[in-house]
């Protein structure tokens, strides 16, 4: 059963990560960010459903259109919409990103007004790093 969220609340003492347990890179990104002395709040994409409002947010605190938090090489969204796909509006995107959300291109790590994609694991100390010298 999945749960929903409500919106997305953060403060700099506390670490929101949205991975995807089924993935390597999300359980090793887990693994780095729980090794900190930050508190921890941890969104599973595989078992908590996170709204198109919520999508919305992260994209903007990235810095990035929504579409660019989707994985279009993924083989659930080949699958589901074909190599030619013909998804235009930030609607058409989020409802992607909610109905399979297994399509995320990596683990998004926000705290504070900060957000950023871990491409590999291991950013997250880096990140960490940067955070405990401000």
């Amino acid at each position: 059963m999945k749960k929903d969220m409500g919106v997305i609340a953060t403060n700099n003492r506390e670490i929101n990560l949205y991975y995807n347990a089924e993935t390597n890179k999300g359980m090793q990104t887990l693994a780095y960010v729980q090794s900190s002395k930050k508190k921890v709040l941890d969104v599973d994409l595989s078992k908590t459903k996170v709204t198109g409002t919520q999508w919305t947010e992260l994209a903007k605190r990235l810095g990035k259109p929504i579409k660019e938090l989707i994985n279009t090489e993924h083989p659930d969204f080949i699958n589901d919409y074909g190599k030619n796909h013909n998804l235009q509006s930030d609607e058409d995107w989020l409802k992607v990103l909610e109905n399979n959300p297994k399509v995320v291109t990596q683990p998004i790590l926000v705290q504070g007004d900060k957000a950023v994609q871990i491409d590999t694991p291991s950013e997250v100390m880096v990140f960490l790093e940067e955070e405990d010298q401000s």
